[in-house]
């Protein structure tokens, strides 16, 4: 199952929580609503990349070698978002539940960087609009490749769903 999970997400280039599960790569829901944000690596292909198990601090995430699926240790990420801001592939998402509502931090490249408080289209990993959402906060790039990271409030039921967002409109 997990190779026929991967030949699915290079075959239409959609990733989707089903092909995830295999990995152990979706985070349990219960520990979505703990006090911290939890990162989630949508990282499918066997590529030689290794960048943010070498940011994390805290050794939360595993590769047996260099072309690995990276995994993350659930009860050891404390979210400090070192992975997200290294990863060149855009793949790392961090996630939290609370009071009913989802925080997804994920990366964003476009211009201009939309604004705290302003409200967006939350898009899933088609790229179709799911709703509207609001930014919470905006990291600006720490590296010289212009990737902010941004995070948005969505309705809890968003939260494995919500990957980009549409400013305007």
């Amino acid at each position: 199952m997990r190779l026929e999970s991967i030949q699915q997400c290079l075959k239409d280039g959609i990733i989707r929580n089903d092909n995830l599960a295999p990995f152990g790569l979706v985070p349990p829901l219960s520990r979505l609503k703990e006090k911290r944000p939890i990162a989630m690596i949508e990282c499918v292909q066997q590529i030689p990349c290794n960048s943010c198990a070498l940011a994390c601090k805290l050794n939360a995430i595993h590769m047996e070698n260099v072309n690995d699926i990276p995994k993350i240790d659930f009860d050891k990420c404390t979210g400090c978002m070192a992975c997200a801001m290294t990863c060149p592939g855009l793949a790392i998402f961090l996630l939290k539940s609370e009071g009913g509502k989802g925080y997804v931090t994920l990366p964003y490249e476009f211009l201009p960087t939309p604004d705290v408080g302003q409200q967006i289209s939350a898009l899933n990993r088609e790229g179709k609009v799911l709703g509207s959402g609001r930014v919470m906060r905006i990291l600006p790039p720490k590296r010289n490749d212009g990737t902010a990271l941004v995070t948005i409030e969505v309705p809890e039921e968003w939260l494995l769903e919500a990957r980009a967002i549409r400013v305007g409109e």
